[in-house]
């Protein structure tokens, strides 16, 4: 059955279930939402994801909304095909979570900020706060740093396999060496990370999702 993915390809959080899937190898339609417009506001998305985000999906009879409970409810529906993304047992599974938790909670509410700022708002016409980003940039510098000390002792973040605490950090450091002018150091100045960051972005799955967005 083919998953219904609701949200624009070249979302930040859309991007991290397309990514999941393509390393699944499981077949999706991607359903456009018009984020410009607000369409994630309306009523009728907002039966389908009542804070008015994205991306959601439907697969079958199943609903399901938020990102990061989205790829956790496909790597292990499909836990014995493609990557284990998971971690192989119940102690790398608590290693993944807890990166995937140090993401969730402490890289990606800096990068929001700094993307909003520096990106989005001045997309709209509207000057972003030089002050706040400075502030998230020299944040997400220590956080970098930690990574750096993780990665100089394993090739990934939870261990030697690739898994869902690397794909959640795919989309946003793609926008601070892309889109996010001038952030492209905080990755390329850490030998650790930039070395992560080059084998974590030349997969396949990764590389189909960029081809998938116009990239």
């Amino acid at each position: 059955m083919v998953v219904k993915v609701y949200g624009p390809v070249r979302a930040a959080c859309p991007q991290g279930v397309l990514a999941c899937l393509l390393e699944k190898d499981v077949e999706f339609e991607i359903v456009h939402v018009d984020l410009d417009s607000g369409e994630q506001k309306k009523p009728h998305f907002l039966l389908r994801q009542p804070f008015g985000q994205v991306p959601a999906i439907e697969d079958g009879d199943l609903k399901l909304f938020e990102s990061r409970a989205i790829i956790r409810y496909y790597a292990a529906k499909y836990e014995d095909r493609g990557p284990k993304l998971l971690g192989k047992s119940l102690e790398e599974r608590a290693v993944v979570d807890q990166w995937v938790e140090v993401e969730a909670h402490n890289f990606n509410d800096l990068f929001y900020t700094l993307v909003l700022q520096l990106v989005i708002l001045p997309r709209m016409g509207q000057p972003g706060d030089l002050a706040l980003a400075r502030s998230c940039e020299q944040k997400l510098e220590k956080v970098f740093d930690i990574y750096e000390q993780r990665l100089s002792n394993s090739t990934y973040l939870a261990g030697d396999s690739f898994t869902l605490a690397d794909l959640t950090h795919l989309p946003a450091i793609r926008y601070l060496m892309t889109d996010a002018g001038g952030l492209a150091h905080l990755v390329t100045q850490r030998k650790h990370v930039n070395a992560w960051w080059q084998a974590i972005s030349t997969r396949s799955a990764w590389k189909k999702l960029m081809n998938l967005a116009n990239y």
